[in-house]
């Protein structure tokens, strides 16, 4: 059995759940999110709080079961309080600009490119090399900071590229003349 899983969910004033089913709604200050989860799990509200339990003892009910409490906690976290990810880009002429709902990043390329910005997300650009992504879905943040990151991975030989803020890449040294 979880033990992250037993633990309730608690639900803040400001934030709305709506649950039917596997079907879960949240909404709050920063926005809503929904997801379904697998009917293998059960979903109940009682006195301010979210209680996840599996249905049956099979291997795979007991895996979302956990699963599931951790996802729904992070969406009541997005939506009160929101994620965000911070991107650096180094390298010379290197830089990232907003044209309405597209994200332009010259990142050395032959080719300017221009990436749409999803429903739900908010990105800002400050001195064209620092980059944040925020939004109120843990999930979908994550996966476009790792979009635009993988337009241009830090290179260990000269470290340019897109990188997240803290991120450490291993420089390598490079060739020597003997």
């Amino acid at each position: 059995m979880s033990r992250i899983g037993k633990q309730p969910i608690p639900i803040p004033d400001k934030v709305k759940v709506e649950i039917k089913e596997t079907f879960v709604r949240v909404e709050g200050p920063k926005g809503k999110v929904e997801k379904t989860f697998a009917p293998v799990v059960k979903l109940v509200i009682e006195d301010k709080k979210i209680l996840v339990t599996p249905l049956d003892e099979t291997r795979f009910s007991r895996a979302m079961f956990g699963t599931a409490r951790s996802v729904i906690a992070a969406m009541v976290k997005g939506v009160t309080d929101g994620y965000v990810k911070d991107l650096e880009i180094q390298g010379v002429g290197f830089k990232a600009n907003l044209k309405g709902k597209q994200l332009d990043l010259a990142l050395g390329y032959s080719h300017p490119i221009l990436m749409d910005i999803p429903e739900g997300i908010k990105i800002t650009v400050v001195d064209g090399t620092k980059v944040k992504v925020e939004g109120c879905d843990k999930q979908l943040v994550g996966a476009v900071t790792a979009e635009i990151r993988s337009y241009y991975p830090p290179e260990p030989y000269k470290g340019k590229g897109v990188r997240i803020v803290g991120e450490r890449v291993r420089r390598k040294e490079g060739k020597t003349v003997a």
